[in-house]
């Protein structure tokens, strides 16, 4: 039987917000210059985490607040909440890696981009802490190193480097098919724009 779904924020694990609501305090502090890989991976972890929960959140709100009625019961939803969670953000990592190893190497000629798998592989590391499933870490791993494989590093950073990140959120939002598809564009979209302020951030930080 089809159950109503009203979203609402007590049904989101406290843990889930911690990055969402520190960042929003820290953005009114001075930020911290990015000097070495230790700067870099803390930068890559917490911005990912952020734009991965503000931008999944923000949908499922704004779908749920429709009061449309969801083929799920409030256990098994959560559950594909936490699932979309961990994937989307496997993947956000992977594209703020690319990226700001990209630009180092074009931009401040930085040429150690096999830090990039030191950086991802740590990151995925010190999740399991935080309750990423085993079988999403290996996953991930793996599509990380297919990308590795072919990415042209010269290009990468300039050339819709957080395509991915934008898809996976698409593709695993726990929203109805047919209503995802009339949502593609602003789903795709939201992302995108919040990754352009990370990178801005980003360029303006760095100073390796």
């Amino acid at each position: 039987m089809a159950l109503k779904y009203r979203f609402n924020l007590k049904d989101i694990k406290l843990e889930d917000f911690k990055v969402y609501l520190l960042a929003m305090f820290k953005s009114i502090l001075p930020r911290k210059k990015i000097r070495d890989l230790t700067d870099l991976e803390n930068f890559i972890q917490k911005k990912s985490a952020w734009v991965s929960q503000v931008t999944l959140y923000g949908y499922l709100k704004t779908r749920m607040g429709t009061k449309y009625v969801l083929h799920f019961d409030d256990e098994k939803f959560l559950g594909s909440i936490n699932t979309a969670k961990w994937n989307i953000y496997s993947i956000a990592l992977q594209d703020l890696t690319f990226y700001t190893l990209s630009y180092l190497k074009v931009i401040k000629n930085y040429q150690n981009t096999e830090k990039s798998k030191i950086i991802y592989n740590s990151i995925l590391e010190k999740e399991k802490n935080n309750g990423m499933p085993e079988d999403i870490i290996n996953s991930a791993k793996i599509i990380f190193q297919e990308r590795y494989d072919n990415i042209n590093w010269e290009k990468y950073f300039n050339n819709l480097p957080f395509n991915k990140s934008a898809l996976a959120l698409y593709d695993w939002a726990p929203i109805a098919e047919e209503l995802k598809t009339l949502d593609r564009k602003i789903v795709l979209n939201s992302m995108i724009l919040k990754w352009d302020n990370i990178k801005e951030e980003f360029e303006k930080l760095i100073n390796f």
